[in-house]
């Protein structure tokens, strides 16, 4: 089993062993190249609201169930082929009432890698309001066959060799998926094939290659991992594992079980919103800055990662393979959750202490590895492995 790449710090061993963690599908745009038209000489004026509004978890989720129930609509005002669906991935809303909804393509139930699309619908009490589209590639989907001429195994082989002219270490087959590739040219069917290891400076790999299903070209390859630069709160600068999607970064760290790090405002309850920006730095050290805390977050649960990983073995934190999900910024009440003890000894000696601690613990302990299953532990079992042990471990 291989290890993941440490992330140094100091005093970081079980630093941030303790997050709250829910299993969610990524969103945002896929990492293909754009082919936006340029932009006018004389661009329109801002407009009066065009700033996101602050929506709570429940608007947010009511936003995005309607937009799912008009998605056959949507899909035939936009004059798409009859085997193309859309797939609602975020839907923002506009201080004046504008909604940017965000769509994924299929065709013939194959995702359609460039084929998002973003749609603004301005509000009814805007009279001059248009609905405008923003598509990644308008051309309409087509291909001859989904029968696939070249195997997946064969586009295995090819994208191994590919990371490998990129002197990748370690390299390994993490996924392969049958896909239309619709980011440049006329619409192809391909495989998706994703390599994981490392890159040659060591970085984590997640490569992404393209190779068409018919003839076994390559048609294009991107590294969906990127090490962004994290300014702390707790921890000082840090490096962070992240994920680009064409000019978007996103809080994804693709290396360690897919976590991801969500900001809920201060709220209590919901998804809360993917942490997204257009820069690979997050935040300045400050309270007053929301990616300061969400890099604090996804650092602690980074760490938290390898230390169960190199330590225990555990890739999956014994949670059956969900993913770590920290949400930044709950509610003060919540840390109320834990006995006054216990949160004295976080504050002095645990990264990351803002997090929903409670829930990790519990989790892990109660699906330990077997040599830690009975109340006691082995004579050569060092103490350090029991520290910090939350109610759901027995001592």
């Amino acid at each position: 089993m291989r290890p993941h790449r440490s992330l140094p710090h100091k005093g970081a061993t079980v630093g941030a062993a303790l997050l709250s963690t829910a299993a969610f599908l990524a969103v945002g745009l896929q990492a293909v190249p754009a082919t936006a038209a340029p932009a006018a000489a004389h661009p329109s004026p801002l407009r009066a609201g065009g700033l996101a509004a602050k929506l709570s978890p429940a608007q947010h989720q009511a936003l995005l169930k309607s937009a799912r129930q008009h998605t056959a609509t949507t899909a035939r005002s936009l004059g798409l082929g009859a085997q193309e669906k859309l797939v609602v991935k975020d839907v923002v809303k506009d201080n004046d009432g504008t909604l940017h909804t965000r769509y994924e393509r299929t065709y013939a139930g194959l995702p359609v890698l460039g084929g998002d699309l973003v749609v603004h619908t301005p509000p009814a009490s805007l009279a001059k309001g248009t609905v405008s589209t923003t598509f990644n590639n308008k051309r309409t989907i087509k291909v001859r066959s989904t029968a696939a001429t070249v195997s997946r195994a064969a586009a295995t082989t090819k994208a191994l060799k590919a990371a490998k002219t990129l002197h990748a270490k370690k390299p390994t087959t993490d996924s392969a998926r049958k896909v239309i590739w619709a980011g440049t040219g006329t619409p192809k069917l391909a495989w998706e094939t994703v390599i994981g290891g490392f890159q040659d400076d060591g970085t984590p790999s997640r490569l992404h290659v393209i190779t068409d299903a018919t003839t076994g070209k390559e048609l294009h390859r991107f590294q969906a991992v990127d090490t962004g630069i994290g300014n702390t709160r707790y921890s000082g600068q840090v490096s962070l594992t992240t994920t680009q999607s064409g000019s978007t970064y996103t809080l994804n760290d693709g290396t360690r079980g897919g976590h991801k790090t969500y900001n809920l405002n201060h709220g209590t309850s919901g998804t809360g919103t993917l942490f997204s920006q257009s820069s690979d730095t997050w935040g300045d050290g400050t309270n007053s800055n929301a990616a300061t805390a969400g890099a604090d977050a996804h650092y602690g649960a980074a760490v938290t990662w390898d230390f169960y990983k190199n330590t225990f073995g555990r890739g999956d934190l014994g949670l059956l393979q969900e993913h770590l999900r920290p949400q930044r910024h709950p509610q003060r009440r919540r840390r109320r959750l834990l006995p006054r003890p216990l949160r004295q000894r976080l504050r002095e000696r645990l990264l990351g202490r803002h997090l929903l601690l409670h829930d990790l613990r519990r989790r892990v302990g109660q699906q330990r590895p077997a040599h830690l299953a009975g109340r006691g532990r082995p004579r050569d079992e060092p103490r350090r492995h029991l520290e910090h042990r939350g109610p759901g471990v027995q001592r």
